[in-house]
């Protein structure tokens, strides 16, 4: 769903009141989570889709990384999943059985318990994971703590929804997406890890609103600014030719850019740059909010862990007239 229709479907959901709810759905946050005591939380969340691409394997694999993610944008550890899914009764069950490897062997890596699940028939694959971790509730990191001064980083390139939309039409042939779905199938838990080291204020994965959209509900839930500096942030290979056609760009990014443009204050040229920063992603990587003093420690950690994570902006007092300021 665009996030204008699931705004209005929010809205009208109760208010949920309890000592022990540490982070509900208020502010549009990754996950839930419970204390259970003093020095333990659990983190739970779910999410599915259809197939990204054509190998049910790699697509079991994307999805699993896609649902673990949100556990460790929380500063997690995912302990148990279920799986989630929908599929045609007239497909052969090898394709089901391959998507179920692909994403247990994404579980392995995680250390992940698979411990049941639920499936019905449909006109569509559909295939995702219920997740629960666990949290000390003082290392949580929620999308509402960044404060003024901090740096902001991202872990992973962004083109996943242009890419993967070329990709099904066959405008663009696998090897061309390998770096993709490299990135897709790969899992946050070192970033995680080296954020909660390092000190971060807050965290949010990148996935179906775009990195504006995630970076929006920061803003929001911290009530501040961001400033984003449009240069700095990586594409994945392709996806900025991609972009420029029409029939590459996924339906919600326009409705992604449709429902944030009001907040925002975007000041670069490049036109096909800039919807992509709308792009829907899969599998994203963590936006991470830290004070400037440890994002070069944090880089570093990061960088020993082979990922080449960015600053990619900063964040600044809440201004009149916009939230995000594109520069």
């Amino acid at each position: 769903m665009g996030p204008d229709a699931l705004m209005q479907v929010l809205h009208q959901l109760p208010h949920v009141k309890d000592k022990d709810l540490l982070v509900g759905i208020e502010t549009a946050d990754d996950a839930g989570v419970y204390r259970i005591s003093d020095g333990l939380a659990i983190i739970s969340t779910l999410d599915f889709f259809p197939p990204l691409v054509d190998d049910p394997f790699t697509f079991g694999a994307i999805a699993a990384a896609n649902s673990l993610s949100d556990v460790y944008a929380m500063g997690g550890t995912p302990r148990l999943a279920m799986n989630i899914v929908c599929f045609p009764k007239d497909l052969s069950l090898d394709v089901l059985n391959e998507i179920i490897r692909g994403s247990m062997e994404k579980l392995k890596e995680a250390e992940t318990l698979l411990v049941g699940g639920h499936s019905i028939e449909d006109a569509e694959i559909k295939y995702g994971l219920s997740v629960t971790g666990f949290v000390n509730p003082a290392d949580i990191k929620t999308n509402r703590g960044a404060k003024a001064g901090d740096a902001l980083i991202l872990t992973k390139p962004i083109g996943t929804g242009i890419i993967a939309s070329a990709l099904k039409a066959g405008r663009i042939k696998p090897n061309d997406a390998a770096d993709t779905i490299a990135g897709m199938t790969s899992l946050n838990r070192a970033a995680s890890v080296a954020m909660v080291e390092a000190g971060a204020n807050a965290c949010t994965d990148v996935t179906g609103f775009g990195l504006l959209g995630h970076a929006m509900e920061m803003a929001k839930g911290s009530d501040v600014g961001l400033v984003i500096h449009a240069s700095n942030i990586r594409l994945y290979p392709f996806a900025y030719e991609l972009v420029r056609k029409k029939a590459n760009r996924p339906r919600t990014l326009l409705a992604n850019r449709e429902f944030l443009i009001k907040d925002m204050d975007i000041r670069i040229t490049d036109n096909d740059l800039e919807l992509l920063l709308f792009d829907p992603q899969t599998s994203g990587g963590l936006l991470i909010s830290i004070p400037e003093e440890g994002s070069a420690l944090l880089t570093e950690k990061l960088k020993g862990t082979g990922i080449d994570a960015t600053v990619i902006g900063s964040v600044v007092k809440k201004e009149e007239g916009w939230r995000i300021r594109v520069e």
